[in-house]
């Protein structure tokens, strides 16, 4: 069918999505919901047999929902209805929460039902961003495969709403305001996490730090220790110890309530206010494990972003790893495995150009230490989405596996960059020259199914983020243990010998930066513009181009990717 997909980004859900039905054979375009004006006439040069909406904040036009079938993802079980669906379910503890499939009507998120999934809810209060990316997006995707199947069957019809149905749980609820986010530190622990977490990554838990009007986002539970609710007691690799009520609460990013301010790490965030403060133990970033044979340098980086100092750590704590006495390092990311540079950061830095080159050659020194390892394989174990340079530092390794869930964006030119991360020498190592300028001039998302038919990953392992993990573990004792493990190993040297005798790491790197530093501190194209429209959320004026395949279809073809292309 030809699906059109109405969003108000294409964040990673809505690329779950597109790749789905892609890989279903489905022929898909993408329409940004940035005016309703836009979107009706998206609809008319598609002509779309389905209009899916798998993250719409924005109400569906009458003149579409009236004349296409039109189908909205709602992060809610049947019957639940309202904007701050999940901020709700975390703030209540709901025990059990799920996704609807619901066809547009006028009232909102009252359509009949094509579909919905239910699963758990975690015990542990999760973060509003961490419960979306994962049993939501898992869920919705699921659904999305569901409805086009669905609508391509001409005796389905979708069940009306009813409230007297058992299967009918939700109920409307209304939009959380500025009050019901904000909190006290004399609160409990428990419920300034399940504040907080219930507003993170947008907008944020409000409250009050060292006088300062905060949003507070990323906290984790602290050790129980006497104190002021909330004076902060020390600090630790950017993050703030907070008292509250009944302990402490370990803060990892603020954003000051002023004009221009920019959500941060605590600690620098709050600036001199705590820069006297004791490093205490209890939050890390970046840890090492070992196991049979095995080390595990395992980081969990906010949102993927990789500021200098991160980098810096990273790349020490590699470093230590590659000199252990073990066969195998496994380099293991968080919930989202990397993202590359930390454009927060830079934008706040008072020299963001000097910022940013300071990080791309910060990052490149932690990809240095996986390519320069010959003295162990190296594993990469993907659990989470991947972007730009984050991609890049994960494909240095002799094998790469990801979850099945997993997004990949290989690619820098959607911000500017010609990039960096050694891309040169492992991208087209992995899938070879032609594809490797396909896939970073295409600027498209990749699943993991695909990375592993294109050569950029190994294998894709199915499961929860901790099965997931479990099993790469696993993977990596085996290689340990492999009969031909000395073989291997004496390929993986040879092959770093030959490659650096037929042209120098330095070599690449030298090339890549120097068109890094007219992407940087000349803008040559756009970056500084790039960088502040994703720092400060800045709406989409349009769809990109690449996204938008309806306007092939009507023939009003865009000018081709490569005519565009700055590399």
């Amino acid at each position: 069918m030809r699906i059109l997909l109405l969003c108000s980004s294409f964040n990673g859900l809505t690329q779950r999505s597109w790749l789905e039905l892609r890989r279903a054979g489905h022929d898909v375009s993408v329409e940004l919901a940035v005016s309703e004006e836009a979107m009706v006439e998206a609809a008319e040069l598609a002509k779309p047999d389905l209009i899916i909406c798998p993250f719409l904040k924005e109400r569906v036009p009458d003149a579409l929902w009236r004349t296409h079938r039109t189908v909205i993802v709602h992060p809610g079980p049947p019957g639940d209805r309202g904007p701050s669906s999940l901020d709700w379910a975390i703030v209540d503890g709901e025990p059990e929460w799920g996704v609807t499939a619901l066809q547009a009507v006028e009232e909102m998120d009252a359509g009949p039902i094509w579909g919905y999934r239910l699963f758990p809810m975690p015990a542990e209060p999760p973060r509003k961003s961490s419960l979306y990316n994962g049993p939501v997006a898992d869920a919705a995707v699921e659904l999305v495969a569901e409805v086009a199947a669905k609508a391509g069957d001409a005796s389905f019809v979708p069940v009306p709403l009813d409230y007297r149905s058992p299967e009918v749980r939700g109920r409307l609820r209304r939009a959380m305001r500025h009050a019901d986010r904000e909190f006290s530190w004399a609160e409990p622990s428990e419920q300034i996490l399940r504040r907080v977490r219930a507003a993170d990554g947008s907008p944020g838990g409000r409250t009050v730090l060292g006088e300062l009007p905060v949003r507070v986002f990323d906290v984790y539970r602290g050790p129980d220790l006497p104190g002021t609710p909330g004076a902060v007691a020390a600090r630790r690799e950017g993050a703030v110890l907070v008292h509250t009520g009944d302990g402490t609460v370990w803060v990892g990013h603020l954003r000051v309530e002023r004009e221009g301010a920019v959500k941060l790490p605590a600690a620098m965030a709050l600036g001199e206010l705590v820069a006297g403060l004791p490093e205490r133990p209890g939050y890390s970033e970046i840890t090492y494990d070992r196991s049979v044979g095995v080390g595990v340098v395992s980081f969990d980086f906010y949102n993927g972003a990789m500021s200098s100092e991160q980098c810096r750590r990273l790349a020490s704590a590699l470093r230590y790893a590659a000199a252990q006495d073990t066969r195998v390092l496994v380099v293991r990311g968080g919930e989202t495995f990397s993202n590359g540079i930390h454009l927060n950061v830079i934008e706040a830095s008072p020299q963001p150009e000097l910022e940013a080159w300071m990080n791309i050659n910060a990052i490149n020194a932690v990809c240095r230490e996986i390519l320069d390892c010959t003295g162990q394989l190296v594993v990469t174990s993907m659990a989470g989405n991947a972007g730009a340079g984050g991609v890049m530092m994960g494909l240095g390794a002799d094998r790469v596996i990801v979850r099945e869930s997993v997004v990949l964006n290989p690619h820098y030119r959607t911000m500017g960059l010609f990039g960096s991360e050694y891309w040169t020498y492992v991208l087209p190592r992995r899938v070879g020259a032609e594809r490797a300028w396909r896939l970073t001039q295409e600027a498209l998302p990749i699943g993991a199914a695909e990375a592993v038919e294109l050569g950029l990953a190994d294998k894709a392992v199915a499961g929860s983020r901790m099965e997931f993990e479990r099993r790469v573990l696993e993977y990596a004792e085996r290689l340990a243990a492999d009969p031909g493990y000395d073989r291997l190993l004496a390929a993986r040297r040879q092959g770093r010998e030959a490659d650096e005798r037929r042209k120098p790491l330095d070599a690449y790197r030298a090339e890549e930066l120097a068109e890094m530093s007219r992407d940087m501190f000349d803008d040559r194209n756009g970056f500084r513009q790039a960088r502040q429209a994703f720092v400060y959320k800045a709406p989409a004026q349009a769809t990109p181009e690449h996204l938008a395949r309806h306007r092939e279809w009507s023939g009003a073809s865009a000018p081709s990717i490569a005519s565009t292309s700055h590399m």
